[in-house]
Order: structure tokens, then C-alpha cells, then sequence
């Protein structure tokens, strides 16, 4: 067996292991190497697609009202279900293709899966500048295309940290998700001009130019070279290709199922507030500003990634716990929204929710990094997302039906803040000791790893915050 070096462009293969010593050494001998200018280079290109992809689908509140009137003036009946079906759809294919995107990613390695989510994207968002008035158009090329593309590109870029980054991931995955925050701030302040200067088709233009930016940032996406031992014998055929492809490993993994199966029921509700909280505003302060309350939760939610973020690379620090705590304060917040009567409280409950919400959003790719390990990282966040595509798809539209009935936004969100606090509740089987046995150890693609195993038990100090450490040996 000949020792050559190979660049890990297939996330999901086996690693290749050998004995030295009598010890076990993975591929991946240097490990992360947790700076450099490749390293940076990549996380600036993380943090551009991460604001990219939802600056644009976070503040579709702002053309949420434009396709709105568009529908109503061909006297379409449901108009509101039907304008924010756009960008329920836009953001539920960016996740419901996230199984995908770690497949395309196991195949076609980060950058290439990157690169071509970056194109579609783009190419999406320019055909939409063209069926603007058309709200069955907008959902195949608004919705769809974008969607997917952003998809593509999305989950490389978390994938891609965990081969830079180790002893800071948390930190690194806070730097990068805030930029979602910051675009998030900016994008909505540059829909409103370009709408009301040159129109929502010239609008769907300039994104299209933005987007394609994803790219380019894709081309940085590079693994990092290492050494690897060929097999003499490799198996071939279908059956062993799927096997490959479809990664069954990470659902024997316990703690991964009950965590990656609550985040649906979580996130039910999460995006109504991002479409209705503009109309929210003009319907009870139509003398306030009715994209500040959007902005503030970008704001928050920029610090909260960032705070929560080195929060999670503590020593003994409990990620699911954290994520477990926003869920429950973002419920909350939701549910008391529509019953505040002073808009500085709306704008007050918004900061609330936006650092929460950078709370759950920049603890993903940790837990998964955590619980499944590097090389199934990709797959890992991909299922979750997939999964919770459908929860965040039929989740605004509904609100839509309801507040048509009851011409109040009530009971669309108070509905909306129940999900995360169900879905945090459910997430508290992760803890269950049962599961730290030798059958629920994480694994790196076949191979033995130490595993973060979450133990319910409390430290010395009493705090549920802290996890217990346990090495095991064991596969799945």
C-alpha cells in the first residue's frame, strides 16, 4: 500500500487508519490547524455566504408587502397566504436541500457544491426580476431556485470550519453566523430604496449580482491536504455507492436523532416574526418605523452569536443546554409580542429575541462538530435542516390564514412562540445518562473518536451548564 497525499474532497467516505506503536492514528494526523491565512481566508468566506444567503431571506418583510399588492391587484383571493408562500418557500428549500448539499458535498467536495449553489442562486434571482407581478413565477424562481442554490452554498460553509478550526470553533461559528446579522441590518435599509427608486424587478437585479458573490466565496472552500493510507480492496457497485452517499451512521447516534428530531417541532415558528413583524408594525404603530423592530433583531442576534459562541467553547459548557435556553426565550418573547401596546416595548422584545436567536443559530455546527464528529458534520447539519424545512415552510402561511380570519396577528404568533418551547422541551432526552453508553459513542467516519457525551448528572458546582467528558472506544 502506497502513502501519497490526497485532499479531502469526499466528506464522507471512510477515514483510513493506521497502527503505529500499537496506537491508533487517524488521517487527519495535524489536526485543524486553527489559524493561517487559508484558514481566515476561509472564514471570511463563510461569514460573506452566511450574510448573503438570509440578509436576503431574513428581510423578505420588506418585499413581503410589494408581492402582496401585486396579488391583490389581480383580485386573487388569499393574497397575504399566497406573498408569503415567496419566502416561505425560499427558506424552506434552503433547508429542505441541506440532506443534498451534504451529499453533493461528499461528491463533488465543498468548494465545487459551493460554487454551484452560488449560480443558481443568482441565476434564480435574476429570473425573478423578470416575473415580478407573477406570484406563481416567484415561487419556482424566488423560491425554488434560490432557495436551493442557497442551499448549496449554505452548508459548505459550516462544513468547511471544522477543517480549520478546532480549539475556537464556537468562536469561529459566532464570527461567521453574524454575518447573517449584519446583512441583515444592511440588506432591508437597501430593498426599501431600490423599491422605491427604481422598482422590485430592478431590486431582484442587484441581489442577483450580491448573490452570485457566493461563488466566489466558494472557491475558498478548500480541505485541508493529509496523508492517506489507500485500501488495496475497495468495494464497488450500487449498493456500495448509496451506502457511501447515504450516510445511515449518523442516525445511530442517539443524541444526534433526539436533537436533529426536536428542531423541527423548535422551529415551526421561527420564521413568522421575520415576515410579519413589518406588518405587524403598520397595522398597531402606523406612525412607527416598520423595518426597525427587523433590524433590531439583527443587531442582537449578531451579539448573541458572538457571545454565545465563546460561550461554547468553555470548558464543561453544555451547547445543547444553551440552545435549550433560547428556544425557551424566544418562545416566550414571541407569545408576548402582539399583546405589547408601546412600540419601544416591541422594539425592546425584539433585541430580546435577535440575541437569542444568534444564541441557537451559532451553537448549530458546534453540537454537530460535537455529536457526530468532523467528517459527518456536513450530512449531520444537512438532515437537521432538511428536516425542519417543511416546519419552516408551512409555518408564515398559516400565520397568513389566521390573521385573514382574525384580522389580528394574536394568535399567529402566540402560536409561533409555543413550537421552541415544545421543541426545547423534547430536547431534554439528549441528556438522559442511558445514552452516554459505549453504543452512542461519536465516531469519524467509522472510526473511534472520544465523544462528548452529555451527562445529566450535575458537576461539583451544581450546574446542569456543565457536560461530563467521556472517552470511549466503542463504534457505532
Amino acid at each position: 500500500m502506497d502513502v501519497e497525499p490526497k485532499e479531502n474532497s469526499d466528506l464522507l467516505r471512510k477515514i483510513n487508519t493506521t497502527e503505529t506503536n500499537g496506537n491508533l492514528n487517524h488521517e487527519e494526523q495535524g489536526g485543524p490547524p486553527d489559524g493561517g491565512f487559508r484558514a481566515y481566508a476561509v472564514l471570511v468566506g463563510s461569514f460573506m455566504t452566511n450574510g448573503l444567503v438570509f440578509g436576503v431571506i431574513n428581510s423578505y418583510s420588506v418585499i413581503f408587502p410589494v408581492v402582496e399588492s401585486y396579488v391583490q391587484s389581480q383580485n386573487v383571493t388569499n393574497a397575504s397566504s399566497r406573498a408569503s408562500l415567496v419566502g416561505s418557500l425560499a427558506m424552506g428549500a434552503t433547508f429542505f436541500m441541506s440532506p443534498l448539499s451534504g451529499v453533493l458535498a461528499g461528491i463533488l467536495g465543498l468548494r465545487m457544491t459551493a460554487v454551484l449553489g452560488g449560480s443558481i442562486a443568482a441565476t434564480g434571482m435574476f429570473l425573478s426580476s423578470f416575473v415580478v407581478d407573477n406570484v406563481s413565477a416567484l415561487y419556482f424562481t424566488y423560491g425554488i431556485m434560490y432557495g436551493v442554490g442557497a442551499s448549496l452554498a449554505y452548508i459548505p460553509s459550516l462544513a468547511i470550519l471544522g477543517h480549520y478550526f478546532k480549539k475556537h470553533l464556537g468562536k469561529v461559528n459566532g464570527v461567521v453566523t453574524i454575518g447573517s446579522s449584519i446583512f441583515t441590518v444592511i440588506m432591508p435599509e437597501i430593498m426599501k430604496y431600490m423599491i422605491g427608486n427604481y422598482g422590485l424587478d430592478w431590486l431582484f437585479r442587484l441581489l442577483a449580482i450580491f448573490t452570485l458573490g457566493m461563488a466566489f466565496c466558494g472557491l475558498l472552500f478548500k480541505p485541508i491536504p493529509f496523508m492517506t493510507i489507500e485500501k488495496p480492496i475497495k468495494k464497488r457497485g450500487f449498493k456500495a455507492f448509496l451506502k457511501k452517499v447515504i450516510n445511515v451512521q449518523i442516525w445511530k447516534i442517539r443524541k444526534y436523532a433526539i436533537w436533529a428530531l426536536s428542531m423541527p417541532v423548535a422551529l415551526f415558528g421561527y420564521f413568522v416574526p421575520y415576515v410579519f413583524i413589518g406588518a405587524f408594525v403598520k397595522v398597531n404603530f402606523p406612525l412607527s418605523n416598520a423595518i426597525l423592530p427587523l433590524q433590531c433583531i439583527a443587531v442582537t442576534s449578531g451579539l448573541g452569536r458572538l457571545i454565545f459562541g465563546c460561550l461554547a467553547d468553555k470548558p464543561g459548557i453544555d451547547r445543547i443546554f444553551l440552545q435549550q435556553i433560547s428556544f425557551y426565550a424566544i418562545g416566550t418573547l414571541t407569545i408576548i409580542l402582539p399583546f405589547m401596546n408601546l412600540f419601544g416595548l416591541v422594539v425592546a422584545i425584539s433585541l430580546g429575541m435577535g440575541l437569542f436567536d444568534g444564541a441557537f443559530i451559532s451553537l448549530i455546527g458546534p453540537i454537530a462538530f460535537q455529536l457526530c464528529g468532523g467528517a459527518y458534520a456536513a450530512q449531520a447539519i444537512g438532515c437537521m435542516l432538511g428536516l425542519a424545512a417543511t416546519p419552516l415552510s408551512v409555518g408564515p402561511p398559516i400565520a397568513a390564514y389566521l390573521f385573514e380570519i382574525h384580522k389580528s396577528y394574536t394568535l399567529p404568533f402566540a402560536l409561533a412562540g409555543i413550537s421552541p418551547i415544545v421543541g426545547a422541551t423534547l430536547m431534554f432526552a439528549v441528556h438522559y445518562k442511558g445514552f452516554s453508553s459505549n453504543r452512542d459513542s461519536s465516531t469519524s467516519n467509522g472510526v473511534p473518536t472520544q465523544s462528548n457525551a452529555i451527562s445529566i448528572e450535575r458537576s461539583p458546582s451544581g450546574s446542569l451548564l456543565r457536560r461530563e467528558e467521556i472517552y470511549d472506544q466503542s463504534t457505532l
